[in-house]
């Protein structure tokens, strides 16, 4: 399996331990590469296009809140972003809403719980049924 990660430089720290950590995933890392301050929507846009130029299936996206990488990832035509804090909500994100792209908020989890939080969105199934009409619902929408 190949994901793109993304992170601004509040998410770098996280990211080299997931892509160091994490090595059953094939990662496509477009950055960033530092913990120099950075502009959070340009990796977004890197991991989203990855997604839908068809070079890998899924995303995750790292910042300080993970709002603003929720809100520029959802920003695409089917694109699935969601901000997952617990392992729990990854689980349930996955299985009823399919959420193809992970978003963390790194500020608000430790790098341990982050390896946690992808594991379980990584093994959960979307339910299809009434979620894929409610996501048919948000398609029509754009």
């Amino acid at each position: 399996m190949k994901i793109a990660i993304g992170a601004d430089h509040r998410g770098f720290e996280c990211k080299k331990l997931i892509v160091s950590n994490v090595t059953t995933i094939n990662w496509l890392d477009v950055g960033c590469f530092s913990s120099e301050r950075c502009d959070y929507p340009e990796f977004a846009k890197l991991v989203v296009q990855s997604i839908l130029d068809g070079h890998v299936s899924k995303g995750i996206l790292l910042c300080a809140s993970g709002i603003g990488m929720s809100i520029a990832a959802n920003r695409f035509n089917k694109i699935y972003a969601g901000l997952c804090w617990t392992s729990e909500i990854a689980r349930i994100a996955k299985e009823d809403d399919n959420i193809n792209v992970l978003v963390i908020p790194t500020d608000f989890v430790t790098p341990e719980q982050c390896l946690i939080i992808i594991n379980s969105w990584l093994k959960a199934e979307f339910k299809s049924g009434a979620h894929r009409e409610r996501l048919d619902q948000i398609d029509r929408l754009v």
